[in-house]
């Protein structure tokens, strides 16, 4: 065995599913922070993603709630510092993720379930807006609400594994 591996009750597909998953969603990030921004600079610039009308990332990216989820800017307004694309957070996101993920404690492994889960309600309410407000559809931001759920269940793996390693220890 080699000294890089995982502590029991961490599944061995985890470490693996985890850098790809975050490694996806990083990628998928960037690429739509790179269309958000071209966009600005360029009202004609047109995405790989821009499909058809009702089916383009870029009207998506460049909408009110391409930026801190559409909220950010009913408190601080829409040029504020705080208002950053959702892209940006979500690389944020993703590399925290990976980062984390390479901490094999139960603190740590309650962190990533929680940023998760913010993550997922994240994606639950952009599909809401996606669907009942821009009538759109983005294959970059559905392809992210998929990796958000997988890296959920992949972090409530790893919590349920380690507490479950932490248990028999105490009681061993």
């Amino acid at each position: 065995m080699h000294s890089r591996s995982l502590p029991v009750g961490i599944p061995k597909w985890e470490k693996y599913v985890r850098v790809l998953l975050c490694c996806l969603g990083f990628v998928l990030s960037v690429y739509a922070l790179h269309v958000e921004l071209s966009r600005e600079n360029n009202p004609e610039y047109r995405a790989m993603c821009d499909l058809a009308e009702s089916v383009s990332c870029s009207k998506v990216f460049t909408s009110r709630w391409g930026r801190g989820f559409g909220l950010v800017q009913l408190f601080v307004g829409k040029d504020s510092a705080l208002n950053q694309p959702n892209s940006l957070l979500g690389i944020i996101f993703y590399t925290l993720q990976l980062g984390l993920g390479q901490i094999a404690s139960s603190k740590a492994a309650l962190l990533l379930v929680m940023m998760s889960c913010f993550s997922v309600v994240g994606s639950v309410y952009l599909a809401a807006i996606l669907v009942l407000v821009l009538g759109d559809f983005c294959v970059v931001c559905v392809s992210t609400y998929i990796i958000n759920f997988a890296l959920l269940y992949t972090n409530l793996k790893r919590r349920t594994g380690l507490k479950g390693t932490l248990k028999k220890e105490k009681t061993g």
